[in-house]
């Protein structure tokens, strides 16, 4: 007979039956999206234990056949991570900020900690260290040495990239930061009162509630969508025409400009009424005296605004085209809406970032980072750690640096500076497009390959002399096009081991078997 369990019941189950967390919102997801059936019982809502065991079991284990089929039995199915939640890969001070194309803390962490295993059958770094991270991104391994009580520099060229990595590893007066966001959203509140957002918000809101529940209810919808009971594509063209003249009506209703330009990413990508809001917000931070505080209420503003662009919720993470209408939404499988107010995000992230930042005080080392924004090939690190002074200068001093575990640009893949262009817009940082290696506007054909071959092997060639004799340099790469065997020979290096992982939770919509090479290489003539 087929037991019946609570959210509660079947979210303890699954966790014990899968051997990672499944928490009761990802249960909730499954009866929303028509995986499994919801039932309503005396207990209140309900779901089948054989169905939550047929859901789990029809891929559990099947992915890493499947891929080691694909990509080849030396995959390290360990380095997956697989067991672990996406709370848990985002954990902390992690997520103060979305990040394209960045590896997750555990990756960096198996490598930089004490442990061996059948693959890792030494440890490479030990607490005290200094990690060196010359493509440092979001600050990823900066975090993660704090955590493991080592000390870290890193190098970007991207001025925001060095401000969200720094924001991640600074020490803050939590308290402080929560009395300014709290007055700023108490001001935001009262600004966007002005604007006659808010009536016109909760009446559209009203009739998309209704038109979705009467054509798009949940999880029926859904379940039909999954199982190819309806074509999702025709039906929602015909229901996102119908709902249009009544989102037409309201913004003239209720006198919402609808009108937008090109003429700057901001103009292009929010509407009158966020536009308002945001520079409101950014004026109200740039009053404030305390640098630390003023840079951590950017990136919150960054955050904020990143998740208000006048796109699809599909399309957050790559933009395509702007969306000033409604829309099918492909994610949420209901006619959705874009956003006309940053109120909402802005005392979401505010509170998310006040409570990442006490997660990561409680369990911080006293050690130090910091992120430099320079040029990898040329920058002078000894005078950069030096002049820092401190407990980081001392390291130095004693043991130079440890070693490198980084993830460089991939070829032809993202433009760094772009994917963050509204902050640079907004805060007035100077961009440095020209020196990204590898960005997708230089491509990926023989010449654009050849230069980031030169352009990598200038970054190690300058970093390998602020490092100890015997140093370890972990490099992870999607390496297809072959680059890194010749890098390494140009660097005066050799590579020593490979580790190959899949790479299971990424941002991108393409969800097909793929995998990362975590090269080490040691000094070529260190034997």
């Amino acid at each position: 007979m087929d037991e019946l369990f609570t959210p509660e019941e079947a979210s303890a189950f699954a966790t014990k039956h899968v051997g990672k967390e499944v928490t009761v919102s990802n249960i909730n997801y499954l009866i929303q999206y028509g995986r499994i059936d919801k039932m309503i019982t005396g207990r209140g809502l309900c779901v089948s234990k054989n169905q939550l065991i047929a859901y789990y079991g029809s891929f559990m284990g099947a992915r890493e056949i499947e891929w080691k089929n694909k990509l080849g039995q030396d995959v390290n199915w360990a380095l997956s991570f697989d067991n672990y939640s996406e709370a848990q890969t985002t954990k902390h001070v992690h997520r103060l900020h979305p990040y394209k194309g960045k590896y997750i803390p555990q990756l960096v962490e198996y490598f930089l900690d004490d442990h061996v295993d059948a693959f890792k059958t030494e440890t490479y770094f030990k607490p005290g260290d200094i990690v060196l991270d010359p493509f440092c991104g979001s600050g990823t391994t900066l975090v993660q040495a704090n955590e493991l009580g080592m000390h870290a520099v890193g190098i970007d060229i991207s001025v925001f990239n060095s401000q969200i990595a720094n924001c991640k590893v600074q020490k803050y007066d939590v308290e402080l930061i929560e009395e300014k966001t709290a007055k700023i959203t108490s001001l935001l509140d009262s600004f966007e009162k002005t604007l006659n957002i808010r009536p016109f918000e909760g009446e559209l809101l009203q009739e998309l509630a209704e038109f979705n529940n009467k054509f798009f209810p949940s999880p029926e919808f859904k379940k039909a969508v999954y199982q190819k009971r309806i074509d999702e594509k025709v039906y929602a063209e015909e229901k996102e025409k119908q709902f249009l003249p009544v989102y037409r009506s309201l913004t003239e209703k209720y006198s919402i400009n609808l009108n937008v330009s090109n003429d700057s990413f901001i103009d292009k990508w929010y509407f009158e009424t966020a536009r308002k809001e945001i520079y409101y917000v950014n004026s109200l931070i740039s009053l404030i005296d305390d640098e630390i505080v003023r840079r951590i209420l950017q990136v919150i503003l960054s955050r904020t605004i990143r998740s208000c662009r006048a796109t699809t919720h599909s399309d957050l993470a790559t933009l395509i085209e702007p969306v000033y209408t409604t829309y099918y939404c492909t994610k949420h499988k209901k006619i959705c809406k874009p956003l006309f107010s940053i109120m909402k995000w802005w005392n979401t992230y505010s509170k998310d970032t006040v409570t990442r930042l006490r997660q990561f005080d409680k369990i911080r080392s006293d050690t130090l980072q910091i992120c430099l924004t320079g040029d990898s090939s040329t920058l002078n690190l000894e005078k950069s750690i030096l002049s820092s002074g401190g407990d980081l200068a001392d390291a130095y001093r004693k043991n130079k640096i440890s070693g490198i575990f980084c993830s460089p640009p991939y070829v032809g893949l993202i433009n760094y500076h772009e994917q963050h262009a509204y902050a640079y817009e907004l805060f007035g940082f100077k961009r440095r497009d020209e020196l990204e290696i590898g960005s997708m506007s230089k491509g990926n054909n023989r010449i654009a390959v050849q230069k980031y071959i030169d352009d990598m092997t200038g970054v190690l060639l300058n970093c390998k002399q602020y490092l100890k004799d015997d140093y370890n340099i972990f490099i992870v790469a999607n390496d297809k096009h072959n680059v890194y065997p010749i890098i390494a020979e140009r660097s005066g290096m050799r590579i020593v081991e490979q580790f190959k992982r899949p790479v299971l939770n990424r941002t991108e919509k393409d969800k097909n078997a793929y995998s990362e090479i975590i090269f080490r290489m040691k000094e070529k003539n260190d034997e």
